[in-house]
C-alpha cells in the first residue's frame, strides 16, 4: 500500500513539473488588467478634395495626435461645407478644420473657438486663392482676361474657392460674375483643377495648395490673391480644455526646419506641412469685410 502511495505521489510531482511552467508562461503572457480606452475626439475638415483623398491626407494627422496626446482622434468626413457646421453643432465632431467663411457661419449659430491655423511655405499663417487656366491658353494671362470666359469655382461656402475670388474679381479685375460667359461651382478644389485641365471650363480658382499640387500637370497661374488668414482649426467651446491644450502643444511643437519634424509634417496634407500658429477671432475679421463688400455690390453670398 505504501509502495502504491509512493508511486502516486511521484506521479503528482511529475505532473506538477509539467503544469507549473505552463501556468507561469500563461500568466506572463496575460495582458493583465485592461487599460481604460482613450477618450475619443472626432475631427472633421472642409471638403478641399474628394473624400478618398481627404482620408489619405488627414489620417496621418489623426494618428500623430492619437499617439502624442492622451486622446484618440478619429476622422469623420463631411460631404459638403454645410455638413461640417452641422457636425460641430450637434457634437458629432469636437474639432474641425474650417474655412474663414465656414467659421463665421458656424460662429453665428453656436460658439466655436479658433485654436490653430497652418503656416504657409513662407512661414507666415496665410494662404491664397489662385486663378488658373491651361498652360497652352494664350488668351487668358491676367484676371481682366476672364471677361467673357467660363470659370469654375469651388463651393459657394469656400473662402479661397469662391468668396475671396469674387472679391478679387471686383477689386482687382473690375469684373463681376455677370461679366463671365459662364460660371459653375464644384464640390472640391481638385475637381476645379481637373475641369480646367479637361477644357470643360476656360479658367478656375483654387486654394494655393491645390494649385501647387497640379502645377506640373499643365496649368498656368494667371492671378494670385492677397494673403488670406490661414484655415482655422476650431473646437467646440465645450470641448475639454485639456484636449485643446494638448493638441496645441504637440502641433505648435512641430518645426519645419527640424529634419525629424519635417518627416512628420510631410505626411500631412499640403495645408499643414509647414507647421502651425495660434489662431484668434480677430484673424478672420477680413473675411467678414469681404462678405460685406460683396453684399454692397449686390452679390449674394452664403
Amino acid at each position: 500500500m505504501k509502495k502504491g502511495l509512493r508511486h502516486y505521489a511521484g506521479f503528482l510531482l511529475f505532473i506538477s513539473l509539467l503544469v507549473v511552467p505552463f501556468v507561469q508562461d500563461a500568466i506572463a503572457a496575460s495582458p493583465g488588467p485592461k487599460k481604460p480606452d482613450k477618450q475619443i475626439v472626432r475631427f472633421s475638415a472642409i471638403t478641399l478634395y474628394h473624400p478618398i483623398v481627404m482620408y489619405q491626407k488627414y489620417q496621418p494627422l489623426m494618428a500623430f495626435l492619437s499617439e502624442n496626446t492622451s486622446y484618440r482622434f478619429e476622422l469623420k468626413l463631411s460631404q459638403n461645407y454645410h455638413d461640417i457646421i452641422q457636425f460641430l453643432k450637434e457634437d458629432q465632431v469636437q474639432v474641425a478644420l474650417l474655412g474663414g467663411v465656414t467659421y463665421l457661419a458656424a460662429q453665428e449659430q453656436f460658439n466655436v473657438v479658433p485654436v490653430l491655423k497652418p503656416l504657409g511655405e513662407d512661414g507666415t499663417p496665410y494662404y491664397r486663392s489662385v486663378f488658373i487656366t491651361r498652360a497652352g491658353n494664350d488668351q487668358i494671362n491676367t484676371i481682366t482676361d476672364l471677361a467673357g470666359k467660363s470659370v469654375a469655382f469651388a463651393s459657394r461656402m469656400s473662402t479661397s474657392g469662391y468668396i475671396a475670388p469674387l472679391y478679387e474679381l471686383h477689386t482687382k479685375g473690375g469684373l463681376s460674375l455677370n461679366d463671365l460667359s459662364k460660371h459653375i461651382n464644384l464640390k472640391y478644389h481638385d475637381a476645379v483643377a481637373r475641369e480646367v485641365l479637361r477644357g470643360n471650363v476656360e479658367a478656375g480658382v483654387v486654394i494655393n495648395a491645390v494649385a501647387s499640387r497640379f502645377s506640373d500637370k499643365g496649368l498656368k497661374v494667371i492671378h494670385t490673391s492677397d494673403p488670406i488668414p490661414g484655415l482655422p482649426i476650431v473646437a467646440r467651446a465645450d470641448a475639454p480644455l485639456e484636449m485643446i491644450q494638448e493638441m496645441k502643444k504637440v502641433l505648435l511643437g512641430l518645426d519645419y526646419k527640424n529634419p525629424s519634424h519635417r518627416m512628420i509634417l510631410d505626411q500631412f496634407d499640403e495645408e499643414f506641412k509647414y507647421g502651425f500658429a495660434e489662431a484668434s477671432v480677430s484673424d478672420y475679421e477680413i473675411i467678414g469685410k469681404m462678405i460685406r463688400y460683396l453684399a454692397e455690390q449686390g452679390v449674394r453670398t452664403p
